[in-house]
């Protein structure tokens, strides 16, 4: 026959607590996990204050090489802007060195149609067609210059007649042989003229000084020595 110990029932069990049952590895385990889950925590703060430097070294390379590129480009804008400027002016000298080209060849025919005015030989159809080369060689900018009684200018008259007159008070172109040209400010050729100037001693009278009478400073010393001699 079984004995049966004592204060027990066989369908009771002792009451164990619940984290007694959990055997120390278990335990040891949790521990770890907790540790895991603390340390990709602070992780993930450090990586994101990294990528935060990153982010701000990569937007001052960007900025850098931004300004680098302005001004690379603002250069190079200046630089087209000077060379538009001197394309413009270069064009502008070839014209008009090519229409100072044109018009001196047409000079002497320009001549020759003042000559056929003067002595009114330009009527009919010649006038029309002198008219017309006039009126497109005035398009062209030609300028017809040179008038008597003006002052002569050296630097646009060519002096090829001089003579001298007290009719004028400065050297003054009196006749005109043949006109100058210009185009705009530059002189295709000047204009051939004959000056006068005003004569020697002219000046002296033009001032209004009279000149010493001869007769009266012998009279004077005469009366200071005495009078001439008598015989």
């Amino acid at each position: 026959m079984t004995e049966e110990t004592p204060g027990f029932d066989k369908d009771e069990k002792p009451d164990v607590p619940a984290d007694a049952s959990a055997s120390p590895d278990e335990g040891a385990a949790q521990g770890a996990g907790s540790a895991e889950e603390a340390g990709p925590a602070a992780g993930a703060g450090d990586s994101k204050e990294l990528q935060e430097v990153a982010l701000t070294a990569q937007l001052d390379q960007a900025r850098t090489a931004l300004n680098e590129r302005t001004q690379d480009l603002q250069r190079l804008q200046a630089e087209f802007a000077n060379y538009r400027r001197r394309v413009e002016r270069d064009r502008v000298a070839v014209k008009e060195i090519a229409v100072a080209n044109l018009l001196t060849e047409l000079l002497p025919v320009l001549d020759d149609i003042g000559r056929a005015r003067d002595h009114g030989e330009l009527v009919g159809g010649f006038k029309s067609v002198a008219e017309s080369l006039e009126t497109v060689a005035a398009k062209m900018g030609l300028q017809q210059f040179g008038k008597e009684g003006e002052p002569f200018d050296p630097t646009v008259h060519e002096a090829l007649m001089h003579s001298y007159s007290p009719d004028v008070n400065e050297t003054t172109c009196v006749q005109i042989l043949q006109p100058g040209y210009r185009i705009g400010e530059r002189t295709i050729r000047p204009a051939r003229v004959g000056v006068a100037e005003p004569q020697p001693g002219s000046t002296s009278g033009a001032s209004g000084e009279e000149p010493a009478q001869g007769g009266d400073e012998p009279q004077a010393a005469d009366k200071e020595n005495g009078g001439p001699d008598e015989g």
